[in-house]
């Protein structure tokens, strides 16, 4: 078995892939160490963390650039590739496996066909994804003409420049991903410290709560929200004890669950939304937040129900502090309990290199 130090010399396998609004690093499981502390130790030192500028590895500084995708072949019938994901700490030496990431996942199939742990298809190709996080499955297609992945195109998301193909993703089995239930807390709304909260589990357990209750109007920048030191300890505290109810015990340097806070829409969209992962404020909006945010707000009596009146039966448009986020989420309210029939969200992905990759020295 090969020592995690023998990598400084050799290096490994790596392909940097922006995926949505997110960047990470994919690599093939037998590319790493199967031991996952000896994996964790070395993914920290390839991205460099810990380190607030992660100066001395690939990270970007950010939490949106400081993950991991790990890829391979899935013994499972219903997907063809298995996608683990990891969430690595910036200035902390972290590695969580407790979420997925919708934005990654926009990059894992086109990974698996340049890998060719997937046969291309023409003109395009459809990859079922099992989310090891979750035991989940995504159905991810997208443009391969020739038997090739097509990067470019003409699609656009918000917080990404230029264009690029689309990527359409579709979510099974998705409810309860963390918690085991769509609703953990056996309730559509609760109350923390006076607050009214929706604590809901579609892809990614989510603390949805109306902007007002903390005294903002839900327009706020990011640098606005990340300046407020004050708020950012109400909204830990918040997300804490909210982790308690929905059985997720003490979250404390947890990257999950998230907070969501929603006001009106006031440009084109149907909500409004300021993110916090968990506790920084979110520069855009996660995919599986999103929908998450979305099929909460669908329940009645829900933090933030009264927003969904008059909103067009798909393609919910999501209002976050750089853009727009195009999700679709459509439950069964007459099951009992609440189903959600499907959900899902068109992205894109970019290659960015593919080569070998070298971690700082022990």
């Amino acid at each position: 078995m090969r020592s995690t130090t023998a990598y400084e010399e050799t290096g490994v396998r790596c392909t940097m892939l922006r995926g949505g609004t997110s960047r990470g690093l994919f690599f093939e499981a037998a590319d790493l160490p199967a031991d996952p502390a000896d994996r964790d130790d070395l993914l920290l030192r390839l991205m460099g963390s810990p380190d607030p500028r992660q100066i001395d590895g690939l990270g970007g500084s950010t939490s949106l650039t400081s993950k991991v995708a790990v890829i391979s072949r899935s013994q499972h019938p219903e997907s063809d590739v298995d996608f683990l994901f990891l969430q690595l700490g910036v200035d902390e030496a972290t590695v969580s496996d407790r979420q997925n990431c919708g934005n990654l996942l926009a990059g894992v199939g086109p990974f698996a066909v340049e890998r060719r742990l997937v046969d291309p298809g023409h003109p395009e190709t459809s990859v079922r994804i099992r989310m090891v996080n979750s035991d989940s499955v995504a159905i991810a297609t997208f443009a391969t003409p020739d038997g090739r992945v097509e990067y470019r195109g003409d699609v656009t998301i918000s917080g990404v420049p230029g264009k690029a193909s689309p990527i359409v993703l579709a979510f099974d089995g998705t409810e309860g991903s963390v918690t085991g239930r769509l609703l953990p807390t056996g309730h559509v709304r609760d109350e923390i410290d006076g607050i009214a909260v929706t604590c809901v589990d579609n892809g990614m357990p989510v603390v949805l709560a109306a902007a007002g209750s903390f005294g903002l109007t839900g327009y706020e920048s990011h640098d606005e929200l990340a300046g407020d030191s004050a708020l950012l300890d109400r909204i830990d505290t918040l997300r804490r004890k909210a982790g308690q109810l929905m059985g997720l015990g003490d979250t404390e340097g947890e990257s999950v669950p998230k907070t969501v806070l929603v006001a009106p829409a006031r440009d084109g969209g149907q909500v409004c939304t300021r993110s916090f992962i968990p506790v920084r404020p979110h520069t855009a909006i996660g995919v599986l937040a999103a929908i998450s945010v979305v099929t909460g707000l669908l329940l009645p009596g829900a933090v933030g129900h009264e927003l969904t009146d008059g909103w067009p039966s798909e393609r919910i448009d999501v209002e976050h502090p750089t853009g727009h986020l195009l999700v679709d989420v459509v439950i069964d309210r007459e099951a009992t309990p609440t189903r959600v029939i499907r959900s899902g969200v068109v992205r894109t992905a970019r290659k960015l290199f593919d080569g070998v990759a070298y971690p700082r020295a022990v």
